[in-house]
């Protein structure tokens, strides 16, 4: 990183049937490079017991006058959330996909809309017949 610049790193997964997620980020800050600020956030989701997310940061920082943060959290759906879902009608298969729709939302939102439509398809796809 310059001086007197910031970045803001979002990671997040998603596990089912045994996949194992990883991050691995480097956020490096040269000496000299005052005021810098950097937030790197790692968001996992585990759709069940046999699946993990690993966290790997990697941060170097060779100035003092800076500031940077780094956190991650790994979940998984929430019976709650399932049983407040399914008392207003939907399967269980049809709310864990609302439920992992949601988690990626934020990411979504942000990509240009034929890329937003796909990913969203996509997740729709390999949520078909999952039960969180």
């Amino acid at each position: 990183m310059c001086s007197n610049t910031s970045s803001r790193i979002i990671s997040k997964s998603i596990s089912k049937a045994g996949g194992r997620s990883s991050y691995r980020g480097l956020v490096k800050v040269n000496n000299d490079a005052t005021g810098c600020k950097s937030n790197v956030i790692c968001d996992a989701l585990i759709l069940d017991p046999d699946s993990r997310s690993d966290t790997y940061p990697y941060i170097e920082i060779d100035e003092d006058d800076v500031v940077i943060e780094h956190e991650a959290s790994v979940s998984k759906i929430a019976e709650e959330q399932l049983f407040y879902l399914m008392s207003r009608g939907m399967s269980e298969a049809e709310a864990s996909s609302m439920i992992v729709t949601g988690f990626i939302e934020p990411l979504v939102k942000e990509l240009p809309m034929e890329y937003a439509v796909e990913m969203n398809r996509l997740i729709e796809l390999q949520m078909e017949g999952s039960v969180g």
